[in-house]
């Protein structure tokens, strides 16, 4: 199999980390990929028109997109019911857990392309501020949900270690651990897990 992704993107970030805890890590090939607003990569839009990453191409050529929907097929090779629960309300809560926490990145990631890369006369403030709020109240739920926090490894818990990785890597001042201790204590944690380590982004 190989995996498109780029060091500094939190979703590749989520599937490598998945990979990892569910020992599948050693099957992947690593396939470095820029993507970027306004800049053409007709190769890579050849394999998927959204042009995101990441992308997980199979031995056979078939492509499988979205960062959740790579861990969840990662999951059922590795025996399923490891990082997602197979049935029953848990799934359900774990998805939804997870769609949250997906819109938070989304909502990140546009934050950072409103300031980075559009031009500075046609930036919006007040688009790029109501983005930021969706991804800080985000924050506030989970803060508050100690059963979330202290369960065993899930998908939700590597989405949450992905979105307060790349709050420190984009927006290294915005002040989330003196604002959410929870989560600050919740990350600390996973920092002990050598898949976090391994996966951290590089220094802005």
């Amino acid at each position: 199999m190989k995996l498109t992704f780029s060091a500094a993107s939190p979703f590749a970030r989520k599937v490598r980390i998945a990979a990892i805890e569910l020992g599948l890590i050693d099957q992947i090939e690593f396939v470095p990929t820029t993507v970027a607003p306004t800049q053409a990569n007709e190769e890579y839009s050849r394999i998927t028109p959204l042009k995101k990453l990441p992308v997980l191409i199979l031995d056979d050529g078939s492509v499988i997109l979205d960062s959740y929907v790579i861990v969840e097929y990662l999951d059922e090779l590795a025996g399923g019911g490891k990082l997602i629960p197979a049935s029953g309300p848990d799934r359900w809560k774990v998805k939804s857990d997870h769609s949250l926490l997906q819109g938070m990145l989304d909502s990140m990631l546009l934050c950072r392309y409103e300031r980075m890369v559009r031009p500075q006369a046609l930036q919006w403030q007040g688009w790029a501020d109501d983005h930021w709020n969706r991804a800080w109240r985000g924050m506030a739920v989970f803060n508050d949900k100690p059963e979330v926090l202290s369960r065993p490894l899930d998908i939700v818990q590597i989405a949450l270690t992905c979105v307060l990785g790349y709050a420190d890597f984009r927006y290294p001042d915005c002040g989330w651990r003196k604002a959410y201790p929870n989560l600050d204590a919740f990350h600390e944690r996973m920092l002990q897990r050598p898949s976090v380590k391994i996966s951290l982004p590089p220094k802005a």
